[in-house]
Protein backbone atom coordinates (compact mmCIF):
# COMPACT_ATOMS: atom_id res chain seq x y z
CA UNK A 1 0.00 0.00 0.00
CA UNK A 2 1.38 3.40 -1.03
CA UNK A 3 1.46 6.26 1.37
CA UNK A 4 -1.02 8.49 0.02
CA UNK A 5 -2.94 5.59 0.18
CA UNK A 6 -2.66 4.81 3.82
CA UNK A 7 -3.42 8.38 4.51
CA UNK A 8 -6.37 8.53 2.47
CA UNK A 9 -7.44 5.54 4.23
CA UNK A 10 -7.20 6.88 7.56
CA UNK A 11 -8.65 10.18 6.28
CA UNK A 12 -12.04 7.87 5.82
CA UNK A 13 -11.74 5.96 8.57
CA UNK A 14 -11.83 9.39 10.70
CA UNK A 15 -14.66 10.93 8.39
CA UNK A 16 -16.76 7.86 9.75
CA UNK A 17 -15.75 7.90 13.03
CA UNK A 18 -16.45 11.54 12.76
CA UNK A 19 -19.88 10.49 11.31
CA UNK A 20 -20.47 7.94 14.10
CA UNK A 21 -20.16 9.89 17.39
CA UNK A 22 -21.96 13.01 15.56
CA UNK A 23 -25.17 10.78 15.32
CA UNK A 24 -25.06 9.27 18.56
CA UNK A 25 -23.47 12.58 20.33
CA UNK A 26 -26.81 13.83 22.48
CA UNK A 27 -24.49 14.16 26.18
CA UNK A 28 -24.01 17.14 27.77
CA UNK A 29 -20.77 17.77 27.16
CA UNK A 30 -20.97 18.08 23.45
CA UNK A 31 -20.07 21.04 23.46
CA UNK A 32 -23.13 22.12 21.60
CA UNK A 33 -25.72 24.34 23.50
CA UNK A 34 -27.32 25.55 19.95
CA UNK A 35 -26.15 28.66 20.29
CA UNK A 36 -23.21 30.75 18.47
CA UNK A 37 -19.80 29.77 20.12
CA UNK A 38 -17.07 32.26 20.98
CA UNK A 39 -13.77 31.51 18.60
CA UNK A 40 -10.18 32.88 19.60
CA UNK A 41 -7.60 32.33 16.61
CA UNK A 42 -3.99 30.80 17.81
CA UNK A 43 -0.96 30.75 15.52
CA UNK A 44 1.22 28.11 15.01
CA UNK A 45 4.15 26.30 13.12
CA UNK A 46 1.22 25.71 9.92
CA UNK A 47 -0.47 28.62 10.33
CA UNK A 48 -3.17 29.79 12.29
CA UNK A 49 -6.19 27.81 13.72
CA UNK A 50 -9.78 29.00 15.16
CA UNK A 51 -11.16 27.43 17.55
CA UNK A 52 -14.21 27.60 20.40
CA UNK A 53 -13.29 29.26 23.41
CA UNK A 54 -14.06 26.87 26.32
CA UNK A 55 -14.56 23.59 24.54
CA UNK A 56 -15.53 20.98 25.85
CA UNK A 57 -13.97 18.03 24.75
CA UNK A 58 -9.86 18.63 25.02
CA UNK A 59 -7.75 16.26 23.38
CA UNK A 60 -3.92 16.92 23.95
CA UNK A 61 -1.20 15.13 21.00
CA UNK A 62 1.69 17.38 22.94
CA UNK A 63 2.98 15.31 25.82
CA UNK A 64 2.79 17.45 28.61
CA UNK A 65 -0.08 19.84 27.49
CA UNK A 66 -2.41 18.07 30.12
CA UNK A 67 -0.90 20.21 33.17
CA UNK A 68 -1.81 23.62 31.58
CA UNK A 69 -5.48 22.17 31.23
CA UNK A 70 -5.66 20.49 34.71
CA UNK A 71 -4.30 24.09 36.57
CA UNK A 72 -6.87 25.82 34.16
CA UNK A 73 -9.70 23.46 35.61
CA UNK A 74 -10.15 21.44 32.55
CA UNK A 75 -9.94 17.62 32.25
CA UNK A 76 -9.09 16.69 28.84
CA UNK A 77 -10.46 13.50 27.51
CA UNK A 78 -7.71 12.12 26.09
CA UNK A 79 -4.06 12.74 26.33
CA UNK A 80 -0.67 10.93 24.90
CA UNK A 81 1.28 8.63 27.11
CA UNK A 82 4.73 9.85 27.45
CA UNK A 83 7.05 9.18 30.01
CA UNK A 84 6.04 7.04 33.54
CA UNK A 85 2.87 4.95 32.16
CA UNK A 86 0.73 6.65 35.17
CA UNK A 87 -3.03 6.71 34.88
CA UNK A 88 -4.45 9.00 32.44
CA UNK A 89 -0.79 10.17 31.84
CA UNK A 90 -1.50 12.44 34.83
CA UNK A 91 1.71 12.42 37.23
CA UNK A 92 1.65 12.52 40.74
CA UNK A 93 2.36 16.43 40.74
CA UNK A 94 -0.73 17.09 39.20
CA UNK A 95 -3.37 14.24 40.02
CA UNK A 96 -5.07 16.69 42.55
CA UNK A 97 -6.17 18.52 39.84
CA UNK A 98 -8.69 15.74 38.62
CA UNK A 99 -10.26 16.77 41.09
CA UNK A 100 -12.49 13.42 41.86
CA UNK A 101 -12.95 13.31 37.58
CA UNK A 102 -12.38 10.10 35.37
CA UNK A 103 -8.95 10.07 34.55
CA UNK A 104 -8.19 11.19 30.80
CA UNK A 105 -8.48 8.16 27.67
CA UNK A 106 -4.60 7.54 26.88
CA UNK A 107 -3.37 7.25 24.02
CA UNK A 108 -0.34 6.16 22.61
CA UNK A 109 2.31 7.59 20.08
CA UNK A 110 3.64 4.23 18.63
CA UNK A 111 7.06 5.86 16.87
CA UNK A 112 4.47 7.05 13.87
CA UNK A 113 2.54 10.00 15.43
CA UNK A 114 -0.61 10.46 16.81
CA UNK A 115 -3.71 7.98 16.15
CA UNK A 116 -6.33 9.75 14.70
CA UNK A 117 -8.64 6.57 14.36
CA UNK A 118 -8.61 7.04 17.98
CA UNK A 119 -8.19 10.75 18.65
CA UNK A 120 -11.66 11.00 16.22
CA UNK A 121 -13.44 8.42 18.36
CA UNK A 122 -13.09 10.84 21.80
CA UNK A 123 -15.13 13.36 19.56
CA UNK A 124 -12.68 16.36 20.61
CA UNK A 125 -13.85 20.12 19.98
CA UNK A 126 -10.23 20.97 19.97
CA UNK A 127 -6.95 18.90 19.67
CA UNK A 128 -3.72 20.62 21.16
CA UNK A 129 -0.15 20.00 20.16
CA UNK A 130 1.87 22.36 22.00
CA UNK A 131 4.63 19.97 22.92
CA UNK A 132 5.06 18.19 20.02
CA UNK A 133 6.59 17.41 16.74
CA UNK A 134 3.74 17.56 14.64
CA UNK A 135 4.36 16.82 11.00
CA UNK A 136 2.69 19.10 7.79
CA UNK A 137 0.90 15.71 7.43
CA UNK A 138 -0.13 14.75 10.33
CA UNK A 139 -1.46 18.02 11.52
CA UNK A 140 -3.59 17.66 7.77
CA UNK A 141 -5.08 14.48 9.14
CA UNK A 142 -5.65 15.89 12.86
CA UNK A 143 -7.50 18.15 11.35
CA UNK A 144 -10.19 16.41 9.68
CA UNK A 145 -10.80 15.50 13.03
CA UNK A 146 -11.06 19.47 15.32
CA UNK A 147 -9.42 22.27 14.63
CA UNK A 148 -5.47 21.92 16.20
CA UNK A 149 -3.71 23.82 17.83
CA UNK A 150 0.11 22.65 16.88
CA UNK A 151 3.64 23.77 17.87
CA UNK A 152 4.57 27.58 17.62
CA UNK A 153 6.86 28.17 15.12
CA UNK A 154 8.83 30.38 17.19
CA UNK A 155 10.57 27.62 19.00
CA UNK A 156 11.91 24.16 18.19
CA UNK A 157 9.84 20.95 17.87
CA UNK A 158 8.99 20.18 21.99
CA UNK A 159 10.46 23.49 22.75
CA UNK A 160 7.72 25.56 23.71
CA UNK A 161 8.58 27.10 27.17
CA UNK A 162 5.72 26.16 29.82
CA UNK A 163 5.26 29.53 30.50
CA UNK A 164 3.80 30.41 26.62
CA UNK A 165 2.25 27.00 26.69
CA UNK A 166 -0.04 27.68 29.60
CA UNK A 167 -0.87 31.13 28.56
CA UNK A 168 -2.04 29.77 25.38
CA UNK A 169 -4.23 26.97 26.93
CA UNK A 170 -5.56 30.35 29.07
CA UNK A 171 -6.41 31.84 25.66
CA UNK A 172 -7.85 28.74 24.39
CA UNK A 173 -10.34 28.10 27.69
CA UNK A 174 -11.02 32.25 27.99
CA UNK A 175 -9.04 32.01 31.24
CA UNK A 176 -5.95 34.14 29.51
CA UNK A 177 -5.87 36.65 33.12
CA UNK A 178 -5.89 32.80 35.04
CA UNK A 179 -2.95 31.47 33.31
CA UNK A 180 -1.18 34.62 33.67
CA UNK A 181 -1.27 34.45 37.57
CA UNK A 182 -0.84 31.05 37.67
CA UNK A 183 2.31 31.77 35.67
CA UNK A 184 3.56 34.29 37.60
CA UNK A 185 2.55 32.80 40.77
CA UNK A 186 5.15 29.98 39.80
CA UNK A 187 8.04 32.04 38.57
CA UNK A 188 7.74 34.04 41.55
CA UNK A 189 8.03 30.30 42.99
CA UNK A 190 11.51 29.44 41.42
CA UNK A 191 12.22 32.59 42.26
CA UNK A 192 12.11 32.14 46.13
CA UNK A 193 13.83 28.95 45.85
CA UNK A 194 16.73 30.18 43.97
CA UNK A 195 16.90 32.94 46.11
CA UNK A 196 18.11 30.44 49.29
CA UNK A 197 21.11 29.45 46.49
CA UNK A 198 23.00 32.64 45.66
CA UNK A 199 25.60 30.54 44.41
CA UNK A 200 23.93 29.33 41.45
CA UNK A 201 24.20 32.53 39.71
CA UNK A 202 27.92 32.40 39.32
CA UNK A 203 28.32 28.69 38.92
CA UNK A 204 27.74 26.96 35.01
CA UNK A 205 25.60 23.75 34.28
CA UNK A 206 24.29 21.12 31.96
CA UNK A 207 21.67 18.08 31.76
CA UNK A 208 22.51 15.10 29.77
CA UNK A 209 21.66 11.31 29.57
CA UNK A 210 23.80 8.42 28.54
CA UNK A 211 21.51 7.64 25.67
CA UNK A 212 23.63 6.37 22.85
CA UNK A 213 27.14 7.51 24.59
CA UNK A 214 26.76 11.28 26.10
CA UNK A 215 23.48 13.20 25.14
CA UNK A 216 23.46 16.51 26.32
CA UNK A 217 19.99 18.88 26.15
CA UNK A 218 20.36 22.46 24.52
CA UNK A 219 19.07 25.58 25.81
CA UNK A 220 15.87 25.38 23.92
CA UNK A 221 15.02 22.44 26.10
CA UNK A 222 13.01 22.36 29.44
CA UNK A 223 15.56 20.89 31.29
CA UNK A 224 18.32 23.09 30.80
CA UNK A 225 16.18 26.40 30.72
CA UNK A 226 14.89 24.73 34.36
CA UNK A 227 18.63 25.33 35.47
CA UNK A 228 19.05 28.62 33.68
CA UNK A 229 15.34 29.70 35.89
CA UNK A 230 17.23 28.71 39.11
CA UNK A 231 20.23 30.94 37.74
CA UNK A 232 22.29 28.80 36.32
CA UNK A 233 24.45 29.45 33.12
CA UNK A 234 25.11 26.65 30.53
CA UNK A 235 28.41 26.19 29.24
CA UNK A 236 29.81 28.32 26.33
CA UNK A 237 29.26 26.44 22.78
CA UNK A 238 27.13 23.73 24.09
CA UNK A 239 24.13 25.16 21.16
CA UNK A 240 26.88 25.40 18.22
CA UNK A 241 28.06 21.73 19.67
CA UNK A 242 24.56 20.29 19.74
CA UNK A 243 23.15 22.26 16.18
CA UNK A 244 19.13 22.89 15.29
CA UNK A 245 18.15 20.36 17.63
CA UNK A 246 16.79 20.48 21.62
CA UNK A 247 19.83 17.89 22.40
CA UNK A 248 22.44 15.57 20.50
CA UNK A 249 25.21 13.54 21.36
CA UNK A 250 28.32 14.69 21.62
CA UNK A 251 31.90 14.06 20.28
CA UNK A 252 34.23 12.56 22.49
CA UNK A 253 36.50 16.38 21.37
CA UNK A 254 33.98 17.97 22.99
CA UNK A 255 33.33 16.20 26.33
CA UNK A 256 34.79 19.59 27.92
CA UNK A 257 31.15 20.60 27.66
CA UNK A 258 30.34 18.47 30.52
CA UNK A 259 32.75 20.09 33.07
CA UNK A 260 30.36 22.35 34.62
CA UNK A 261 30.25 23.75 38.20
CA UNK A 262 27.28 21.14 38.51
CA UNK A 263 26.38 18.45 35.68
CA UNK A 264 22.76 16.46 35.88
CA UNK A 265 22.68 13.07 34.25
CA UNK A 266 19.05 11.25 33.51
CA UNK A 267 19.93 8.00 33.77
CA UNK A 268 18.17 4.28 34.72
CA UNK A 269 20.14 3.42 37.22
CA UNK A 270 22.52 5.70 38.79
CA UNK A 271 24.84 2.83 40.95
CA UNK A 272 25.66 1.44 37.91
CA UNK A 273 25.51 3.56 34.87
CA UNK A 274 27.71 6.20 37.17
CA UNK A 275 30.85 4.20 37.50
CA UNK A 276 30.08 2.90 33.96
CA UNK A 277 30.46 7.09 32.63
CA UNK A 278 33.54 7.54 34.87
CA UNK A 279 35.48 4.45 33.22
CA UNK A 280 35.78 6.71 30.09
CA UNK A 281 38.91 8.01 29.85
CA UNK A 282 37.92 11.52 28.86
CA UNK A 283 34.91 12.06 31.09
CA UNK A 284 36.37 10.45 33.94
CA UNK A 285 39.26 12.88 34.15
CA UNK A 286 36.94 15.86 34.29
CA UNK A 287 36.70 17.75 37.29
CA UNK A 288 33.24 17.09 37.40
CA UNK A 289 33.82 13.76 38.23
CA UNK A 290 36.79 14.34 40.36
CA UNK A 291 35.12 16.58 42.66
CA UNK A 292 31.99 15.09 42.76
CA UNK A 293 29.69 17.80 41.14
CA UNK A 294 27.42 15.76 39.56
CA UNK A 295 23.76 15.16 40.41
CA UNK A 296 22.53 12.13 39.06
CA UNK A 297 18.98 11.21 38.83
CA UNK A 298 16.86 8.22 38.22
CA UNK A 299 14.52 8.51 35.67
CA UNK A 300 12.41 5.51 36.07
CA UNK A 301 11.34 7.69 39.09
CA UNK A 302 8.16 10.19 39.81
CA UNK A 303 11.03 12.93 40.39
CA UNK A 304 13.31 11.91 37.52
CA UNK A 305 9.86 12.30 35.19
CA UNK A 306 9.27 15.16 36.64
CA UNK A 307 12.24 16.79 35.67
CA UNK A 308 11.77 15.82 31.81
CA UNK A 309 8.17 17.03 32.41
CA UNK A 310 8.97 20.55 32.36
CA UNK A 311 5.34 21.68 32.91
CA UNK A 312 3.61 24.47 35.04
CA UNK A 313 3.09 21.83 37.47
CA UNK A 314 5.89 19.61 37.18
CA UNK A 315 8.21 22.66 37.78
CA UNK A 316 7.65 23.41 41.31
CA UNK A 317 8.06 19.67 42.28
CA UNK A 318 10.78 19.19 40.41
CA UNK A 319 12.78 22.58 41.36
CA UNK A 320 11.70 22.13 45.50
CA UNK A 321 13.90 18.53 45.11
CA UNK A 322 16.85 19.07 42.40
CA UNK A 323 17.48 22.89 44.05
CA UNK A 324 19.55 21.13 47.61
CA UNK A 325 21.25 18.26 45.28
CA UNK A 326 22.64 21.71 42.63
CA UNK A 327 23.82 23.26 46.05
CA UNK A 328 25.46 20.40 47.19
CA UNK A 329 27.26 19.74 43.99
CA UNK A 330 28.20 23.36 44.00
CA UNK A 331 29.66 23.62 47.51
CA UNK A 332 32.98 23.31 46.76
CA UNK A 333 33.33 20.38 48.96
CA UNK A 334 34.11 16.40 46.77
CA UNK A 335 33.13 14.81 49.96
CA UNK A 336 29.52 15.93 49.87
CA UNK A 337 27.30 13.76 49.11
CA UNK A 338 24.44 14.74 46.14
CA UNK A 339 21.69 12.47 47.63
CA UNK A 340 18.61 11.75 45.49
CA UNK A 341 14.85 12.90 47.10
CA UNK A 342 12.82 9.59 47.91
CA UNK A 343 10.24 10.38 45.27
Amino acid sequence: MSHHTRLTATAVSVVLLLGTAACGSGDDDSGSDGKASAKVTVKHKYGSTEVPVDPARVVTVGLTDQDALLALGKVPVGTTEWLGGFKGAIGPWAADKLGGKAAPTVLKDTGTGPQPEKIAALRPDVILALYAGLTKEQYNTLSKIAPVIAQPKEYRDFGIPWQKQTETVGTVLGKSDEAKKLVADTEKHIEEVAAKYPQFKTATAAVATPYEGMFVFGSQDTRPRLLQSLGFSLPDGLDKAIGDEFGANISKERTDLLDTDALVWLMTDPAKDGPKLHKDPLYGKLAVVEEGREVLVKEPSDFGYAVSFGSLLSVPYTVDRLAPMLAAAVDGKPATKVSSPAS
